[in-house]
């Protein structure tokens, strides 16, 4: 079952149809209170960091499901970035380490983000300014041509137990998904949440 797409643009009532369309999936997949609240949290993550990255471009969302195999969508189709646009981007981090790339939200929004500023590049200069998008580049990004992966940012910072995994630990996201995949697709950026029940 695949939902109703809900168009996103920078406009905050956009974001409201996102959970109407959860709301909606988890009443048709007969999901109980517990786990209908657990689908709802984890739309209302991928929510708050929608309106830094709807501010380069627009965007869709739509729910998947099979049985209770769900997967929240947010495809983005960046816009011309304007030098000024780009140039703030890049300069988020010139010592390797960001510092608004604190906590796991952050680092997914910044990876879409470093997706969004040059999507045929991105893995190219990424890695240079963000450690935490090179841990996480995915090796079998299956349908994209460049992925970050949770899963594989997970796998890589558990072998340190270090600064990086406290964050996971007290990640809501990172907690309540399976993984979280953020990749490019022809010109659009997707970020894709799953969660079996």
């Amino acid at each position: 079952m695949k939902s109703n797409e809900c168009k996103l643009t920078n406009s905050v009532s956009d974001l409201d149809s996102v959970f109407t369309e959860v709301e909606k999936c988890a009443v048709y997949a007969n999901l109980n209170e517990k786990e209908a609240l657990r689908l709802r949290l984890l739309s209302e993550e991928m929510v708050d960091m929608l309106p830094a990255l709807l501010s380069y471009g627009s965007g869709e969302f739509w729910v998947e499901a099979t049985g209770k195999s769900f997967e929240l969508h947010v495809s983005l189709v960046p816009e011309e970035l304007s030098s000024d646009t780009r140039e703030r981007l890049l300069s988020v981090s010139s010592s390797g380490k960001n510092a608004a790339a604190v906590g796991i939200l952050n680092k997914i929004r910044i990876a879409a983000e470093i997706m969004m500023l040059d999507y045929i590049e991105a893995t190219d200069a990424a890695p240079v300014n963000f450690d935490f998008f090179s841990l996480g580049v995915s090796s079998n990004p299956s349908m994209y041509s460049t992925a970050w992966s949770l899963n594989s940012y997970r796998d890589s910072v558990k072998k340190e137990k270090s600064e990086e995994w406290d964050e996971l630990e007290k990640s809501i996201i990172a907690n309540l998904s399976d993984d979280v995949l953020v990749g490019i697709k022809g010109n659009q950026v997707d970020i894709i949440a799953k969660k079996q029940f």
